[in-house]
């Protein structure tokens, strides 16, 4: 795993999915390799009510009931659409899903407007089928048809990023659960087997790009991960991948509670303005999501360790959020500088602490991109 720049889940994973799998001893819905209870356990993590013997860390942070139903869909004859604000987490919620029920996370199509009908479907090898004609050996087969002949689950990110030709083709796939190969003349069909599933994430921003037609939408159920507000929560998910960022670069620095707590206020602040906007100029056009928040801590991280003292402080900090967040000139840097005297400096007199040296960092930085 040392060798690998990013893991999947299913790798990263794997000693705590193979004791998941050793112990469970539930039902198991077609080719699943863990069955629903320990799938969601595995996502959320355990409690002591589940009498293991060994803890299970929380991968992912919301509520019980979407991972409940993401599971629930994945057991019947239904595909599963993760939609939301990016940010929200809807592929790591997949690629866990994923990980869990077919321990193989990777068969991912990406949506994009040049995704074509190829790759949800097959494509040729060019050299094998001059040499030897076309045949079921000369097929690349997309992850989607790979999934559906292991009876695996396949992932489509960002379905409405993708043209309405590509969407109407996996219709046919969710509807009929086969692939007609039209090539060959015979074995001129892949079916799929049992437990095949398609899981899919669309971002609520993209609505209107290419939106998805009723056949579509009725082939699939519907999960809205809303982006996470409770404050609690959002600490715990930037202190889980601040944990992992660590132990990645095997860097040996402390993150200050008190700084978290700023980072954290900061953007509860600047959703607030956002939201009490009358335009878009009068907002940031970043989604300010806990993505992009641990985006913002992580640049803060690195930057402390490669060109500071090695400790995280309110002035680096204040200095990545305004260079992550600021993508429009002047609007962003007019809005940002608003919030630091409008927001920031009267806190900084009436609390202290941290406040002042962020006050100073995020002058800097704008002063630096203006």
């Amino acid at each position: 795993m040392s060798d690998l720049l990013r893991a999947p889940a299913e790798i990263k994973y794997a000693e705590e999915l193979d004791w998941l799998e050793s112990v469970d001893d539930s039902p198991k819905p077609f080719s699943w390799r863990l069955s629903p209870k320990m799938v969601r356990l595995f996502v959320l993590g355990s409690e002591p009510s589940d009498g293991l013997e060994r803890e299970v860390s929380q991968k992912w942070f919301g509520d019980r009931s979407f991972v409940e139903r993401s599971i629930v869909t994945l057991a019947s004859d239904r595909g599963l659409l993760l939609i939301g604000d990016p940010g929200t987490g809807k592929s790591w919620l997949a690629e866990l899903l994923s990980a869990a029920i077919s321990r193989n996370s990777t068969l991912v199509v990406q949506g994009t407007a040049g995704t074509t009908e190829d790759h949800i479907k097959y494509s040729w090898n060019v050299s094998m089928v001059i040499a030897k004609g076309q045949s079921r050996e000369s097929m690349i087969p997309s992850p989607i048809m790979t999934a559906m002949e292991g009876g695996a689950i396949g992932r489509f990110e960002e379905l409405t990023r993708s043209t309405s030709d590509v969407q109407d083709a996996l219709i046919s796939i969710l509807s009929e659960k086969y692939i007609s190969v039209p090539e060959l003349e015979s074995d001129s069909i892949v079916f799929a087997k049992p437990g095949f599933s398609v899981i899919a994430t669309a971002n609520s921003r993209d609505r209107g790009v290419n939106d998805l037609s009723s056949a579509l939408k009725r082939r699939f159920n519907f999960v809205r991960i809303p982006v996470v507000t409770n404050k609690k929560s959002e600490a715990e998910i930037v202190r889980f991948r601040t944990e992992e960022l660590l132990r990645r670069h095997r860097i040996e620095l402390d993150v200050p509670p008190t700084l978290l707590d700023v980072l954290l206020r900061s953007f509860a602040d600047l959703r607030a303005s956002a939201a009490a906007a009358g335009s878009d100029d009068e907002k940031l056009e970043s989604a300010l999501s806990t993505a992009e928040q641990i985006g913002v801590l992580e640049d803060a991280i690195l930057h402390s360790n490669f060109f500071g003292e090695r400790a995280l402080t309110a002035h680096t900090l204040a200095s990545s959020l305004v260079g992550s967040l600021a993508r429009r000139a002047p609007e962003d840097l007019a809005i940002l500088n608003k919030y630091l005297h409008g927001v920031v400096e009267p806190r900084g007199k009436e609390e202290g602490g941290s406040w002042n040296e962020f006050l100073e960092g995020g002058r800097d930085a704008i002063a630096t991109l203006s």
